[in-house]
Order: structure tokens, then sequence, then C-alpha cells
């Protein structure tokens, strides 16, 4: 705004009446909502933004926009001025929160300060600016929630509160947009209100409903690269926090061998998800990200192998569903390759069936009192 003013309602509307004094009210509200979501909204887009149920935006150049709310993606009849206006917005957003994307930096990758995150890529990169948009929806669900909408199947519920009651230390993992974070923030729900939970996280989406959670998020580098703060250091932080169950929203890289390495050295019941597309990808895909922070392939199965008990993963349906597809145990024993081994698994339907590793999980969840 003009003499360095601060973009706020009233001064959008006076600006507008400025320009516009002999408006009537209605249409003087319309002209200062659009030119609000224009300078610090989300443009065309802020009835998209506005539905509880949209989960994902994507853009592919100004004139094609699809949402999911759910049941896969759908185009809308939303659309920019041209690809110079989406660009100008997406420029801005990123600038809200400190990062750039011009020619010299032609994409990012940031967390808005409403929770959302934004993925953009500039051209020559794609043929058009493309943007992404994983919408953050601050709201909990329970594990009895998500047993009423079915996405748990037959005892589901009880397996895993009874990993929870034993203080296994586990993975959820599953592709994108299984409902990994929906499933560990309900189980975190279950964590006794005596202890302490610290989460560790890249953006804020775990809101865990429970009296005690402490969240630490990380801190990206500014425009001129510096400040960062990555999950790594914040780990080591949240372990001289007194944590109960120390968790980590999403492993994607070296953080991965502090999260093992924590659990190898006396806390229990930690727990985090990583992306996996399916429970035999999972061995392979922590080898690979331990190796960035310089473990070997023989140091990262030694530490995974003791340090995990439980993988559960999930999956989303080509229907847009999401539910609870197995749970499996680690297991190299006797110089053998580790493997995610299945312990129970659930068919589509709904039904549960007995695995392989079953024996061994209902053992480690007998050990740690966690009844079944």
């Amino acid at each position: 705004m003009a003499g360095g003013q601060s973009v706020t309602a009233a001064s959008v509307e006076q600006q507008v009446r400025a320009l516009q004094p002999v408006a009537p009210r209605g249409h003087l509200y319309d002209l200062t909502t659009q030119v609000l979501a224009e300078l610090s909204g989300y443009s065309v887009l802020e009835p998209v933004m506005a539905d509880p149920l949209v989960t994902d935006v994507v853009i592919n150049g100004a004139d094609s926009v699809w949402i999911d709310r759910g049941e896969g993606m759908v185009r809308t009849p939303f659309r920019f001025a041209d690809d110079d206006h989406l660009r100008d917005v997406v420029v801005r957003w990123a600038a809200s929160v400190g990062r750039r994307l011009d020619q010299a930096q032609p994409f990012v990758d940031a967390g808005l300060k409403d929770g959302h995150r934004l993925h953009a890529v500039l051209p020559p990169l794609a043929p058009r600016i493309c943007v992404s948009l994983r919408l953050h929806r601050p709201q909990s669900f329970s594990l009895r929630d998500l047993e009423v909408a079915g996405s748990l199947g037959a005892d589901g519920y009880q397996w895993l509160c009874a990993l929870m009651a034993a203080r296994c230390a586990f993975l959820i993992t599953g592709g994108t947009g299984s409902g990994k974070t929906t499933v560990l923030s309900a189980l975190l729900s279950e964590v006794p209100p005596t202890q302490r939970i610290v989460l560790v996280e890249d953006t804020p989406e775990l809101f865990p409903q429970h009296p005690h959670v402490v969240s630490l998020v990380a801190r990206h580098a500014n425009a001129e690269g510096m400040g960062a703060i990555g999950l790594e250091v914040l780990i080591r932080q949240a372990l001289r926090m007194r944590p109960d169950r120390l968790v980590v929203g999403e492993a994607r890289g070296a953080e991965l061998i502090d999260l093992l390495s924590a659990l190898n050295t006396g806390h229990e019941g930690g727990c985090g998800t990583m992306h996996a597309n399916s429970p035999a990808d999972v061995v392979a895909r922590i080898v690979a990200l331990c190796s960035r922070g310089g473990w070997s392939a023989q140091t990262s199965l030694a530490q995974l192998t003791a340090a995990i008990d439980a993988v559960v993963h999930v999956v989303r349906e080509p229907d847009g569903s999401r539910r609870l597809s197995s749970i499996g145990v680690v297991v190299g024993d006797l110089g053998k390759p580790a493997e995610v081994v299945t312990a129970v698994q659930w068919s589509s339907d709904g039904r549960a069936h007995l695995g392989p590793g079953g024996e061994r999980l209902l053992a480690r969840l007998s050990h740690g009192q966690g009844v079944l």
C-alpha cells in the first residue's frame, strides 16, 4: 500500500472508497474482498482454499486448476488472468515466508504461514508455471474416528492401540496422500496423558488430541540462503527436552540417522512417517536415506533392526479412500538380509489375515504389555 501502509481489510477498503466514493456498500465490499485476495490472499483460489474438503490444489498454467477433495483430481472453472498473473501471485506467496522464486531460483518448496505446503516450478524447467499446494487442515481425528470411518478394518483399532500401549517404536509408511500423518496423529492421541510428546516436523501437520505436546518446526533458509535449521538439529534438541515419545513427522533425509540412534539409546515409543509405496520398499528406502548421512548399508540395517519394532503401512485406494493395509516387523536374523515381514494384513474388504511375522509381533506386544 502507498506510504508503507500495511495490507488490511480496513486499509484496502479506504483505498477502494477513495477511488470509487459513490460505490454502493455491497459493491464496495466485493471490490475490497477481491483486492485483498490479490494483495495478501490466494487470489482466484480463495473459494477453493475455504473449502474444508479440499486437500490438494495443482495448477498447470493459469487456465488449468485442479483440486482433490478426497476422490481424485477434478478440474475446476477457476483460472488466473494469464501466466504472468499466476507467477506474480506465487512469487508473493514465496516472498511472504522469506523464499525466492525467480529465474535464478526457478523452483521453491516452502511452508506458508497458514500451514499450507507450496511447491512451484517456473519455465523453462516446465512448459508453464506449475504449482502444487498441499492444504493444511488443522483437524485431528481420533483412532475411534478412523475405525468408525472404516479405515482400520477388522481389529485394526485393537492392534494399533496395542502398539501404543507396548511403547513400540514404529514407522508409518505409505505413498503420497495415503493418510500417514492422519494415522500418526490419531495414534499419538492414544498416548497416556502422563507422557510428554515432542514433535519434530518440517511443516506443522500433527495435531494429536493430547494435553502435553511440544512441537519443534524446521526453519528453511531465507532468500539469501542463510539461517536454515534442519530436522537433524531439532531431533538432537528434542532429546534434551525429556520426551516420553519422540516423533518425527516425516523422515526424508539424513535425520533418519538421528531418529534411529535415539530409538536405540533408550527412547522407547518413538515413531515417525516415511514415504514408501509398499512394505517391501521400506528397507531399501531407509538404507538410501541413511547413506546421505554417511552410514553404510550394513550399519543402517543393524540400526534399523534394533530400533524399529513395527512398520504400519497405509494405502490410498483408486476411489480416494485411505485405509490401514498391514503391520509388519523388521527381520534380519542370522545374517539374512533385513526385510519387513507381514504380521497382520487387511484386504480391501477389511478382513484381517495373520502373516508369518504375527508371532514375533505378538511376542513384542506381550513383552510390552500391549495386550490385544
